[in-house]
C-alpha cells in the first residue's frame, strides 16, 4: 500500500468524523432518504452485479438475483416501512420515586457514528449491504471494505455506494491486509465484520485495543441431524439446495449429516438420484466456483486423504474453480474433512444409533453458526435443540432463516456475536440510551 492509498484512507475515516459532527445523520427523514438512494443505485445496477457474480463465483443470474439482490430489496423496503417506529423513544415504566415527583423512564437510540464493514467473499453484495442497512437506519456513516476475493463484485458495490452516497457519509475502500489493518488502527466507533474465524480474532483484538464495540459474523461446523423417521424425500431436496447453493460456500450450510444408521444408505441413495437428475450425472460447473485456486486445493485435500469414503462426485478443475458436488460416507471425525469448516461442495456422513452420542459430540466442539434436524416427531426436534447451542436453527429446512428480515441471524461463541436483521439491524447498530426524568 503506497502513501497516497494511506492518506486516502486517512482522509476518507476524517471527513466521515466531521459529517457526522454535523448531526444531519441524526434526522429519521435523512436516513430514509438515504435508504431511497441506496435502493434506486441498487436497482440500476442489478444487470451488473449479476455480471460479475458470475465472473467471480459463477453463480447464475437467477441465484444471484435472489440471493444477491432480492433478499436486500426486500429487507430495504422493510426497513423503510419500519423506521420511523423503530426509532421513537420506548416509553417504560417507572418506580415511585422518595422525592414524590413524577418519574418519565425512557429508551432512545442514539446512532454510535463512523462505522467499519468488512464484507466477505461469499455473499459479497447480501452481506455488505445488509448490515450497511443497519448503519444507515441507526443514523451512523460507514466505511466499506468489500472482499478482495471478489474484486469484480467490490467494483461494482463501490459503484453503487458512489452513485448513492457523498464520500464523506458512505465510502467504498478497495484493498486487503494491509488495508485492513490500517483501517482497524482507526478510532471507529462501531465494528461489523462478516468473515472466517481466524480473521474475526484479528478484528476482535484490534477492538478491544480500542474498547470498540462490534458484531462478529463467523462460521463453524454446522451440523444436520437425520432421524429414522424423517421424511427423506424432503430432506433430500431441503439439504441438497441448502448445501450446493454458491458451491457450498455458504456459513450456514450443512456441514455434515448425522443419520440415524437404519435409514443412511437409503438416504445416501436418495442423494444420489437427486444429484444424478438435477445435474444430468455432471454437476461440475453447474454449482457455481470456488472462489480461489488454493481453497480449491484445500477441497481436494479432504478427498485425497479419505479417496475410500468418496461415494459420489470428487471430480474438479484447478484452472476454471469448479468443483463438483461431492458425497462422503462412513466418515469419522478424525478424518481431515472434518477438522475445520469444509466451505465447498462436500457432504460427509456419519451414522448414529444413539442421539445422546450425537449430541454429546457435538456439545463438546465450537458451538455452530446453524443446526438443522429432521424428523416427523416435533418432540424428538425439540428435545434436540433444547439440549443444543447453535446461534439459530432449523426444523426439516436449511438455510431459510438467514433470508428473513423477520427473525435475528447470528452466532454464538466461535460462531459469531450480535444478531442482524430488520430491526435487529437498527438495534445493532444504535445505542440504547435509558433516560430518566423527574419532574
Amino acid at each position: 500500500m503506497d502513501i497516497n492509498q494511506k492518506k486516502h484512507i486517512t482522509e476518507v475515516f476524517q471527513s466521515q468524523k466531521k459529517f457526522f459532527a454535523t448531526r444531519k445523520t441524526q434526522s429519521v427523514d435523512f436516513r430514509i432518504q438515504q435508504l431511497e438512494n441506496l435502493k434506486k443505485s441498487f436497482i440500476a445496477h442489478n444487470d451488473a452485479i449479476c455480471n460479475a457474480m458470475f465472473t467471480d463465483l459463477g453463480k447464475s443470474k437467477s441465484e444471484t438475483e435472489y440471493a444477491e439482490i432480492k433478499l436486500v430489496l426486500d429487507e430495504l423496503d422493510y426497513c423503510l416501512d419500519n423506521l420511523e417506529i423503530w426509532a421513537k423513544p420506548l416509553e417504560m415504566p417507572s418506580r415511585q420515586h422518595a422525592s414524590g415527583g413524577e418519574i418519565i423512564s425512557k429508551v432512545t437510540f442514539q446512532p454510535y457514528g463512523v462505522s467499519y464493514i468488512v464484507g466477505p467473499f461469499n455473499y459479497p453484495v447480501q452481506l455488505t449491504f445488509s448490515p450497511l442497512l443497519g448503519a444507515i437506519m441507526g443514523g451512523n456513516t460507514a466505511i466499506i471494505k468489500p472482499s478482495e476475493n471478489t474484486p469484480n463484485v467490490a467494483g461494482v458495490i463501490e459503484n453503487i455506494v458512489r452513485d448513492a452516497f457523498s464520500p464523506d457519509y458512505i465510502s467504498v475502500i478497495q484493498g486487503s491486509i494491509e488495508e485492513n489493518t490500517l483501517l482497524l488502527s482507526l478510532k471507529f466507533d462501531y465494528i461489523f465484520f462478516t468473515g472466517s474465524p481466524n480473521v474475526g480474532k484479528i478484528v476482535m483484538r484490534a477492538a478491544a485495543e480500542q474498547l470498540i464495540p462490534l458484531t462478529l459474523e463467523l462460521g463453524g461446523k454446522s451440523p444436520t441431524i437425520v432421524h429414522k423417521d424423517a421424511n427423506l424425500d424432503k430432506a433430500v431436496e431441503r439439504i441438497a439446495r441448502g448445501k450446493w447453493m454458491n458451491c457450498g460456500q455458504t456459513c450456514v450450510a450443512p456441514d455434515y449429516i448425522y443419520v440415524h444408521e437404519s435409514i443412511k444408505d437409503e438416504l445416501i441413495q436418495r442423494f444420489k438420484a437427486h444429484l444424478q437428475k438435477t445435474y444430468n450425472g455432471n454437476s461440475l460447473g453447474k454449482i457455481g466456483k470456488i472462489v480461489s485456486q488454493q481453497q480449491v486445493r484445500n477441497l481436494a485435500g479432504y478427498l485425497d486423504a479419505a479417496k475410500e469414503k468418496v461415494v459420489y462426485g470428487g471430480k474438479y478443475d484447478l484452472e476454471t474453480r469448479y468443483f463438483e458436488a461431492t458425497i462422503m460416507d462412513n466418515v469419522v471425525w478424525q478424518d481431515a474433512v472434518m477438522q475445520q469448516e469444509i466451505f465447498g461442495p462436500i457432504l460427509p456422513f456419519l451414522a448414529y444409533s444413539d442421539i445422546d452420542v450425537v449430541l454429546d459430540e457435538i456439545n463438546s466442539r465450537p458451538k455452530p453458526l446453524a443446526l438443522y434436524v429432521f424428523s416427523e416427531d416435533k418432540g424428538f426436534a425439540e428435545d434436540v435443540l433444547s439440549r443444543t447451542t447453535s446461534g439459530d436453527a432449523e426444523i426439516n429446512s436449511t438455510l431459510i432463516h438467514v433470508g428473513t428480515h423477520f427473525l435475528p441471524f447470528g452466532g454464538v461463541g466461535t460462531s459469531g456475536m450480535g444478531k442482524y436483521h430488520g430491526q435487529y439491524s437498527f438495534q445493532t447498530f444504535s445505542h440504547m440510551r435509558s433516560v430518566l426524568e423527574i419532574r
